[in-house]
């Protein structure tokens, strides 16, 4: 083997940080799987590489289970990501300040071998561009194409790849939003240019419906990366990739152009995906006051996303008495609605009906369209804070089961598991509280 660490650059938190890399990930090499495709094998947390700066290039097992967890969940929720292959525990105390507040203690060290096509970050451009390498620039902008996007071919192939980058970030984001994903740290070194979900660290799945959710404690009080800010700050990001790129065209009019396409593309794959989530049979442009009404109707009561549109699934077709309905939805509620709140959900519910009855397919294919959209387990943090509490132990009978259950989020095997967020998690350090180093 030859292994190597990465050197790339990014902004953070909307700032230019300058050179950054990988301080904690350590490429082996490629694996070939005979048919063409190729998987780049990286250890994170194996040791100091040139660029852990002043770090010790570790990683713990609460973080590494988290990544490896999440990851392979991701996977089977049908989220582009990238992929853990193994976690070892190295047997060694890594010290870490979990909150950066002066409290360091020393935890149990981990590995993570991760695995994906590649792990090119917008950050690698930037770097190239920041230092004024126009030629590396241009050397590995047609590398990436030739090694990742072969189908694109041309005078003008760097501009279409710029334009794939930016529909495979806006489906991703509509990924993201689809299952209440929160990456937390949507820094431009942790866009991949593939369209992955990478570099898992502060995230978090939404408990109660809240745009303003962040899980980065880093995160505050901007709240830069919450889960309402995800599709803005991709847009952001990928500004900032087209910025980097641009010395290799001929002018920056028809990149802009190319970037100004991502509204449009994610607004209509986010329609489409919300009216799947609802068991339309297509989004209408009279349904868009429907798709507000939702998102305000969630905004406002904050009820339990996932709980919330698996009842919305078993929701009788008719209208019911008022009370019948909020007893339907109660599992969902973390505070039941009153007043105005109360007017507003049931307002909305009957609203939905009435377009459900309208649907020119059958009930069975509704239902079939929503379970398909709609999650009934996720990987919540204060499961994976038990799970990681247990292993710290010597124990893995949770982790066991989460393993497991991360394998099939839509079927009812789990649903031990589809109950609301407990009280104790809500203030508890690795369940709503978390920072860049987890």
């Amino acid at each position: 083997m030859q292994p190597y660490a990465a050197c790339y650059a990014g902004h953070q938190f909307g700032h230019w940080a300058g050179q950054l890399g990988d301080g904690r990930a350590i490429t082996l090499g490629e694996w070939d799987s005979g048919n063409e495709q190729t998987w780049e094998l990286q250890l994170k947390g194996a040791g100091r590489t040139p660029y852990s700066r002043r770090a010790d290039g570790r990683a713990v097992l609460r973080s590494s289970v988290r990544e490896y967890l999440m990851s392979e969940a991701m996977h089977y929720l049908g989220v582009p990501t990238t992929r853990a292959l193994s976690l070892v525990a190295t047997g060694d105390q890594v010290m870490r300040d979990m909150f950066y507040n002066g409290n360091p203690e020393f935890e149990p060290g981990a590995i993570v071998m991760r695995v994906a096509p590649s792990f090119l970050r917008f950050g690698n451009f930037e770097l190239l561009a920041a230092r004024q390498e126009n030629e590396n620039l241009k050397n590995l902008t047609n590398w990436t194409i030739q090694q990742y996007f072969l189908h694109l071919q041309g005078e003008d192939k760097i501009l279409l790849w710029f334009k794939e980058i930016v529909a495979r970030t806006a489906s991703l984001m509509v990924e993201w939003q689809r299952v209440g994903f929160v990456h937390g740290v949507m820094n431009t070194d942790n866009m991949s240019i593939l369209g992955l979900t990478i570099d898992y660290g502060p995230y978090s799945f939404l408990d109660d419906y809240d745009p303003d959710f962040t899980p980065n404690t880093t995160d505050l009080p901007g709240r830069r990366y919450a889960f309402g800010q995800q599709p803005s700050i991709a847009y952001w990001n990928l500004g900032c990739l087209a910025s980097a790129i641009a010395p290799l065209l001929s002018g920056t009019e028809e990149i802009v152009a190319a970037l100004e396409t991502f509204e449009d593309i994610y607004s209509t794959k986010y329609q489409s995906m919300l009216g799947n989530k609802l068991g339309l049979d297509k989004v209408k442009p009279e349904d868009i006051d429907l798709l507000v009404a939702l998102e305000d109707m969630l905004t406002r009561i904050k009820p339990d996303m996932t709980i919330f549109y698996q009842l919305l699934i078993a929701l009788p077709i008719h209208p019911e008495p008022e009370e019948a309905v909020l007893n339907h939805f109660k599992d969902s509620f973390y505070r039941a609605p009153e007043g105005k709140e109360q007017e507003l959900f049931l307002n909305f519910i009957k609203t939905y009906q009435e377009r459900i009855q309208k649907n020119s397919i059958g009930p069975e294919e509704r239902i079939t369209r929503m379970q398909k959209a709609n999650p009934r387990f996720i990987l919540r943090n204060y499961l994976l804070h038990q799970a990681i509490e247990e292993l710290e132990r010597g124990e893995s009978t949770l982790f066991g089961k989460l393993q497991e259950a991360i394998k099939e989020p839509y079927s009812g095997k789990w649903d031990a598991f589809m109950v609301k967020r407990p009280n104790w998690a809500s203030q508890k350090a690795g369940c709503s509280m978390l920072s860049c180093s987890s």
